[in-house]
């Protein structure tokens, strides 16, 4: 004869062992270990052939002035291409005034000295815009373990905290999960802090003395929910 099931615990607590349902919050702030750029070369010809031939020329320049710096810069990305022609606002029929071309590039690098270097060289090359800098930690950074294990710590005390005020102590961990990762839908995620950003539209000066960035804190945000049983108390 088969025994049966044993049967699955209550989703809530009960009078032998009542439950202590907390949140664990951290909030910590960490040095960035990533900066990104974004490069935009242009180039305008009244010929599609000159446009597309100096768009060429200048995107190679930007490409190797970038892997000049050799293991300074992690990643670099080419992005969205477009030549389009501009036609002419007046007249019969529909001319072409002019080609516009452009190029997008992005770049990430962990040396920060040689990122106010590249930047100004960038910014001082023809047509070139730079936008940035924008800060980050890399997904697997240190920084995001240390808040989630402060977090969890958090909830631990604040459970505790709770069962001290009824003069009792917890018994057992029931859950632990982090904020939504059992919803059906995600809750929403705060956005980000606004990032420092640059653009250049023009050159400028010859031998510019390269730019003096510091690198913007980096906030780190962890949540948890902890459900504990605790030992009866004498109400």
């Amino acid at each position: 004869m088969t025994s049966s099931p044993a049967p699955a615990p209550a989703p809530y607590g009960t009078p032998e062992a009542p439950r202590i349902a907390v949140c664990g919050e951290a909030h910590l702030e960490a040095d960035p270990e990533i900066a990104r750029i974004g490069v935009t070369v242009s180039a305008r010809g009244t010929d599609r052939h000159t446009a597309l031939d100096d768009l060429t020329r200048r995107n190679a320049a930007a490409l190797d002035l970038i892997k000049s710096y050799g293991q300074a810069v992690e990643k670099l990305e080419t992005g969205a291409f477009t030549l389009s022609p501009e036609l002419t606002k007046y007249g019969r029929g529909e001319r072409v005034r002019a080609y516009h071309g452009r190029v997008h590039l992005t770049a990430e690098l962990t040396d920060f000295t040689a990122l106010g270097e590249l930047t100004t060289r960038l910014a001082d090359l023809e047509l070139t815009r730079v936008d940035g800098p924008w800060w980050s930690l890399r997904p697997d950074s240190p920084a995001h373990r240390t808040a989630r294990q402060q977090a969890v710590r958090e909830a631990v005390q604040r459970a505790r905290e709770y069962a001290d005020a009824l003069d009792t102590t917890l018994t057992a961990l029931v859950e632990l999960a982090d904020i939504g990762a059992e919803d059906a839908h995600p809750i929403a995620v705060a956005a980000a802090p606004a990032m420092r950003s640059m653009a250049y539209g023009a050159s400028v000066p010859e031998e510019a003395a390269p730019l003096d960035l510091e690198p913007e804190r980096q906030h780190i945000h962890a949540r948890v929910n902890a459900r504990f049983t605790m030992a009866p108390p004498r109400l």
